[in-house]
């Protein structure tokens, strides 16, 4: 049984969910791949624990403060491999970027592998359950590209200008974002 709530943020909507004493999902409204690794069945909750907790934790996200993520207990749900791409995302400090060339070159290291697809990072990375916190939208391509946010470009140039990330070193290659909203 997953329980579920929903949180309202400045970049639309929240749905949280949790399971067995741990955040097992945090989706944007819209995004990609909505509740597709949970397969329980769903309560609505507004007064579980751990969701409380979670919206918490978003407050004061939200209000520029930089909550820690291990004051969470998380449990996203995906492959080995998946699990470990989310794990190196929860180190990407707050305020900073990486790219999916330096999560695949480190990946391949750890896996004792010469080489690693950017794209495999991009797939685990698109498919993380626990956005924001768990935070897919601080990984970019490595010539400065802003593709890849499963909640949507708009909302991870949103999150990246909070965290305080200069962005006018950025481009957004799909057509239906104006360069003008990297410089507002």
């Amino acid at each position: 049984m997953v329980h579920t709530s929903y949180y309202n943020s400045p970049i639309g909507q929240i749905l949280l969910a949790a399971k067995n004493e741990a955040l097992v999902g945090l989706w944007i409204e819209n995004q990609k791949y909505f509740f597709s690794s949970i397969k329980d069945e769903e309560i609505k909750q507004e007064n579980c624990p751990v969701l409380e907790q979670v919206k918490k934790w978003l407050n004061l996200y939200f209000t520029g403060e930089k909550p820690e993520i291990s004051e969470l207990k998380l449990a996203p749900v995906g492959s080995e491999f998946r699990q470990l791409v989310w794990e190196f995302l929860c180190n990407i400090p707050y305020g900073e970027v990486v790219s999916y060339g330096k999560i695949a070159k480190i990946i391949a290291e750890k896996y004792g592998r010469k080489h690693m697809s950017p794209q495999a990072i991009g797939g685990a990375v698109g498919h993380n359950a626990i956005s924001i916190i768990i935070p897919c939208h601080r990984v970019v391509g490595s010539n400065g590209n802003l593709t890849g946010y499963a909640g949507g470009i708009d909302k991870k140039i949103w999150l990246l200008k909070h965290e305080g990330v200069d962005i006018k070193k950025f481009f957004v290659p799909n057509k239906s974002i104006s360069f003008q909203t990297l410089e507002k």
